[in-house]
């Protein structure tokens, strides 16, 4: 897994302005990318990030990369609680959570789609994709928009002013440690 990859996928996760971010990766070996991933997590763990693969299939794997202090936050919403339990999630606390959703994303069953939460999606827009089976949306940008198309409109301004930000900042030298915000 890249340097690269990280920066452009998961900015303003590492910026402390965005609960989670997701992202696939090749992955001819799942134990080295593990080892790399333990690297990963020494130095963002004191930083307040956790990295984790949350599937392999088919010499890829999909890297969940998320702040549980923040994520925490977000799962005690009472909207999100309620999404949660309709996904069969017995509590809100962040560990059981993320564990949760990892076994919902190597079962091979249904796409988890309460994933939008562990993303930092407001819960009405979760809600919403899932009722409406992903259409009759108000606007689309990093997910689609159910709620509040203008509160949206702005996040998805912020995400990428920082991704933009993040990524020039990393093409003149600055490290993955540099750029990580501890929060």
């Amino acid at each position: 897994m890249s340097d690269e990859l990280l920066v452009r996928h998961c900015s303003p996760t590492l910026a402390g302005i965005k609960a989670g971010s997701l992202f696939p990766c090749d992955c001819p070996s799942p134990e080295e990318l593990c080892e790399e991933i333990r690297h990963l997590n020494r130095m963002m763990v004191p930083k307040g990030l956790c990295v984790l693969p949350l599937r392999f299939e088919g010499g890829r794997a999909l890297i969940y990369v998320y702040r549980p202090d923040s994520l925490s936050v977000m799962l005690q919403d009472t909207a999100a609680v309620e999404i949660l339990t309709g996904c069969g999630y017995r509590e809100s606390e962040v560990g059981p959570c993320v564990c949760r959703l990892c076994t919902r994303f190597r079962s091979g069953e249904d796409f988890p789609h309460e994933v939008g939460l562990f993303l930092g999606y407001p819960p009405e827009d979760v809600r919403g994709f899932i009722e409406h089976k992903a259409c009759g949306y108000k606007c689309v940008g990093c997910w689609k928009v159910y709620g509040d198309e203008q509160a949206a409109q702005e996040t998805f301004a912020r995400y990428k002013k920082c991704t933009d930000v993040y990524c020039h900042q990393w093409q003149k030298g600055k490290s993955i440690e540099q750029l990580t915000v501890a929060c």
